[in-house]
This record gives C-alpha cells, structure tokens and sequence, in this order.
C-alpha cells in the first residue's frame, strides 16, 4: 500500500512541533554561580539544566553535571560545546564579553544582578523564579527564608552582651591565611550570627601577624572546611604565630562551617547563620561538631 505523500511532511511537522515545544518548556541551561544554583534545586527547577560553574557543588545532581569552569573566567568555546539555549548566570559571572559574545550567537543570557549578601537574598530567589516561571514557588522559598531570617534577629536581641568576638579566617592551599576585616563577608556571616568581627582595623582580607593577633584577642575562629583544609588541619591553625597566646587558641575554640551553605548567600545560608549563632553561643565542647552537622 502506497502511502500519501503528504505523511512524511506530516510526521516532520509533527517532530518540529514537539521539539520546540520541548525547548519553549525545558530550554537547555547552562547554571554559572553557586547560589543560582541551589535556588533553582530549591525551587525544583533543574530540568533543561546541562552544565555548571566550578563554584557550583551543592546538591549533588548539580555537582555531577560537567563544568564549564570558574565563574569570573568563562570561556565561550566550553559553554557552547554542551550547545546551550540558555545561561542563568550570577552577578560576579563574567567576562562581560564572554556573555556578549554568547548573546551574540544566540544564547539567551538571564543576569541575576543581585549580588553575594544577605539583604539581597529574597529578591535574587525571586528574580531567579521569574527567569524559570516558578513565581509562585519563589514567594513561598522567600517567605520561608525571611521566617527564618526574622527568628535569627530575635536571637541576636536576646542574646548576651558583650557578643563574642570571632576571627573569620579565610585561607586556600598554597596561601597565607587571612583574617576578614570590614567590608567582607566574613564579617557579614560573624555579625548576623550574633558575634563580633574582631577584626574591624582594615577593609576586605589581610593576613595578621602575631602581635596583631594577640592585640585583638578572638575569642573563636570561625572556619571552613576547605578553608581548614588548606591550612593543612587543626593542627596546624594553632601554630599560627600568636594564635596560641589568643582566647580561642588557649581554649583550641573553633567552628568549622561548610563553605557554600554558610558564604554562597543562598537557600541554605539562612539555617547555616542560626546554626553558627548557636554554635558561636555554646560551651566550647559542642561548637565543632554541632557545626560540622550544620555542614553536612
């Protein structure tokens, strides 16, 4: 039986149809920045999302999609080779010309201006919503996250004075350790968590030498993971010069926290705060390791 000659044309249609129906629903994504990221897992919003940023490790069906490297270096040949529709980047992405020049073969390029704070947090979980159509599940991730922001400022009112000063240390393999002044967000995450920065002398990230450490005398050190991890452990922290002759060193006070929940300004920042509030507020026999569930 001969078949019509319209019915391949038919059958193309179709295809055609159902393809651009797909991508109008699921455009390929490619996620540049680790809190983008965890908003659009937050918002169960990962369909269509075929690569990531270097910076982009949480959860972990983010973390195993392939990288197309660091957030403030993208190249356009390595975001084109996973053939993109779309990119949903963060405000630190760039080059700015990388993103004109993917704009310009055709890739749609979605900015989430608001930046790396937390005042700023709702607005980027909505302006996230609205790139993906998840509007209203953007409102309910905000009202969950300002409940939880709200709770933490009771506790801050509540708490005892003087509040305790901390040290935020920043420190990667292969760097000399440093301490977050003004400006920072170590600073940030120490303040809205109930404690003082101890460092206030000086703007953004400088490493202290002994006397200046000694001089403030931190009460606590407040870590991360990798952070610790490229100082080379514990250990070694407390043979900082001057350390040991600080409150935190003599009492070995450290709080060790999970990087991208805690600094990523994300979904998950909010619970990391309340859980280094209560921990930078415990005896010291519980800080580490109630800080490490929080991480987990």
């Amino acid at each position: 039986m001969r078949l019509p000659s319209w019915l391949p044309w038919l059958a193309s249609l179709t295809l055609l149809i159902w393809y651009m129906q797909a991508s109008a629903a699921s455009p390929r994504t490619v996620v540049i920045g680790s809190d983008v990221a965890e908003i659009l897992a937050a918002l169960d919003a990962l369909e269509g999302v075929v690569g990531r940023d270097d910076t982009s490790q949480y959860p972990e069906n983010v973390a195993a999609l392939p990288s197309v490297g660091y957030l403030r270096q993208l190249a356009a040949e390595g975001i084109l080779s996973l053939a993109p529709q779309r990119l949903i980047v963060a405000a630190a992405a760039g080059p700015r010309e990388v993103l004109a020049q993917l704009e310009a073969v055709g890739v749609e390029v979605v900015r989430i201006e608001q930046g790396a704070n937390l005042a700023s947090l709702p607005d980027k979980v909505l302006a996230v919503a609205r790139a993906v159509g998840r509007e209203t599940d953007g409102e309910a991730l905000v009202a969950d996250i300002e409940a939880q922001l709200d709770r933490l400022a009771e506790l801050r009112e509540a708490a005892p004075e003087p509040p305790p000063s901390a040290m935020f240390l920043l420190s990667h393999s292969g760097m000399t350790p440093m301490a977050a002044g003004r400006d920072t967000a170590g600073q940030a995450v120490i303040e809205a968590a109930g404690g003082r920065n101890a460092f206030t002398g000086f703007n953004g990230y400088k490493a202290v030498g002994a006397e200046a450490l000694v001089s403030v005398a931190p009460e606590v050190v407040i870590a991360t993971r990798s952070g610790l991890e490229g100082i080379g452990g514990a250990a070694r922290l407390w043979q900082l010069p001057g350390l040991a002759m600080t409150p935190a060193g003599r009492e070995r006070r450290l709080i060790v926290c999970d990087d991208q929940a805690l600094l990523g300004f994300g979904p998950r920042t909010p619970a990391a705060l309340m859980a280094l509030y209560e921990v930078l507020h415990a005896e010291q026999d519980h800080a580490e390791a109630a800080c490490r569930e929080v991480a987990s």
